[in-house]
């Protein structure tokens, strides 16, 4: 499966609603949380998370990702394509602690 197949199959649960972008964008927050407060519980206070639920946690972050994508007529493809061009040039190399602690030049705005 690629990102536009799962955006597409995605937004077949979507309901429509007047304001998308901001529904999508409230859940997307809410639904990062819950994937931060379950690895929290899991690396701070000692829970026994299955990773299959922190999967489901995942799952969820990315159908909100696809949904905000939808909302501002996006696709999923472009956006992943371009993330990695852009870290490409960030990072030609592969990660390097001092290009990302000396962005100037590197910098994204926008």
């Amino acid at each position: 499966m690629n990102f536009a197949e799962y955006q597409r199959l995605a937004h077949r649960t979507s309901k429509e609603h007047s304001d998308k972008l901001v529904i999508s964008t409230l859940g997307l927050t809410g639904e990062a949380g819950e994937f931060a407060d379950s690895v929290k519980k899991l690396r701070g206070h000692g829970h026994n998370i299955p990773v299959s639920e922190l999967a489901a946690e995942l799952g969820d972050v990315l159908w909100y990702i696809a949904e905000c994508a939808s909302a501002l007529a996006l696709d999923l493809d472009d956006i992943a394509r371009k993330n990695i061009e852009k870290l490409e040039k960030r990072y030609p190399n592969g990660f390097e602690s001092s290009r990302s602690i000396d962005r100037e030049g590197y910098r994204h705005h926008g």
